[in-house]
């Protein structure tokens, strides 16, 4: 497709939605100002950068062995690099506490912000943001499932201090970017069968978190992020850290609430949880992914549930109060593939939610017209929003369709066959 083409249909896509009642290039704008978080763990497959040869553990799996899993912060920034550079728009980046870039042999709960600095030099380079996540994983000390729960207090007070090392550092990053880090503490705490004490484990929980966050920070540079899980690996039965007790931890104690997409029941969607969590939080952080059967994360789909949060957000005008972040990994397929299959993906549910014929469709509802707000709503599905998508792409310096792979096809011939 020619830039010519794209431009003509770009056109003709403009006309036919401005006879809906919708200002494309108001929409174009608004995408302009969203910045989705790419996560960092799709490119070495939660290895990171202190024990890359360390199994995982805390009900983390990664299936598959593609040629080119970065090993190295270089590599793993050289194929951020081109997945940024083939994807439109506003980007962050999600890194874990595990990503440091140091010589140094350093514990996790003595790491600091110049242990990140390269990445912070990196982002600067980039004008991109950074957010992080304390690594509350795959360590010794969590072999057991439990971490900031634990009943020990030297193996808590070890997770304590590393949550609290790590808001430091999501500080560094926000004070030095301009741009607030979101930090998001997420732990895998539970066990495999039904325990004989529920509230213990919570009550040790809710006081570790407690002591982790008793040191103000300024919004401005640092937000706190708290996340549920319904079960994993290895806490079939019990996990103590439950999206019950994060909504509660969220509005008691003035914290972000993290929603995956992947961390309920088969049956359940957070799509539909928005407008209930942000009725009573100011603010939330969602971990789009897609969940098989269970917490799964495979890559994100423009499928039915990405297209429904997209939806929600920009309905509900709530974007300014959700960061968006992905939250998959998988190694059966190239990995930079992933990145930029996943994030388009994203970023084209957001713009077709936001050429929606709103006004018409809020006007049916008040009128108690549901034919009418039903044929809205399907006719949209065959909208040429895909034209809108090109354009927006050929404006903003990414590829338009499929342009994009041949590019990493090429990274892949030249560079990842080679590690």
């Amino acid at each position: 497709m020619t830039d010519q083409t794209v431009e003509k249909a770009f056109a003709q896509a403009q006309a036919h939605f401005a006879a809906t009642g919708v200002d494309v290039e108001a929409a174009l704008a608004r995408l302009d100002q969203v910045a989705v978080s790419l996560h960092c763990w799709q490119g070495d497959d939660v290895r990171g950068f202190e024990n890359p040869e360390a199994a995982l553990t805390g009900g983390i799996q990664v299936s598959g062995n593609y040629i080119g899993r970065a090993r190295t912060p270089d590599e793993l920034r050289a194929d951020l690099d081109l997945a940024m550079s083939l994807i439109p728009g506003r980007l962050r980046l999600n890194l874990h506490a595990i990503y440091l870039d140091t010589d140094e042999k350093v514990r996790r709960d003595e790491i600091q912000p110049k242990h990140f600095q390269s990445w912070v030099d990196w982002a600067s380079r980039k004008d991109i943001g950074l957010d992080f996540n304390p690594s509350c994983f795959s360590h010794p000390l969590s072999a057991d499932n439990l971490t900031l729960s634990h009943p020990d207090p030297g193996i808590r007070r070890f997770w304590i201090d590393h949550c609290k090392a790590s808001r430091r550092v999501s500080e560094h990053f926000g004070r030095s970017l301009g741009s607030p880090s979101v930090m998001n503490i997420w732990v895998p705490d539970g066990t495999k069968d039904y325990p004989a004490d529920r509230f213990g484990p919570r009550a040790r929980l809710r006081d570790a978190l407690d002591e982790v966050l008793a040191e103000p920070i300024s919004r401005a540079f640092h937000k706190d992020a708290v996340e549920g899980k319904l079960f994993g690996i290895g806490a079939e039965a019990f996990t103590v850290g439950s999206n019950e007790f994060y909504l509660a931890y969220a509005v008691k104690r003035g914290t972000l609430l993290c929603l995956d997409a992947g961390h309920f029941h088969p049956t359940e969607v957070i799509s539909d949880k928005l407008s209930a969590v942000l009725s009573l939080v100011d603010e939330v952080l969602l971990h789009v992914s897609r969940p098989m059967r269970w917490d799964s994360d495979h890559v994100v789909l423009l499928d039915d549930e990405t297209q429904a949060i997209a939806n929600e957000l920009v309905r509900g005008d709530v974007l300014h109060r959700v960061a968006i972040g992905l939250d998959f990994f998988d190694a059966s397929i190239n990995r930079i593939a992933a990145w930029v299959i996943g994030t388009r993906n994203m970023k084209k549910a957001l713009l077709k939610a936001m050429l929606e014929p709103r006004a018409a469709l809020l006007e049916a509802e008040a009128h108690g017209d549901g034919t009418r707000r039903m044929a809205l709503f399907e006719e949209h599905r065959s909208s040429p929003w895909g034209a809108v998508w090109d354009y927006f792409c050929l404006t903003r310096g990414a590829p338009v369709g499929l342009r994009w792979l041949d590019r990493v096809k090429a990274h892949e011939r030249d560079v990842l066959v080679h590690r």
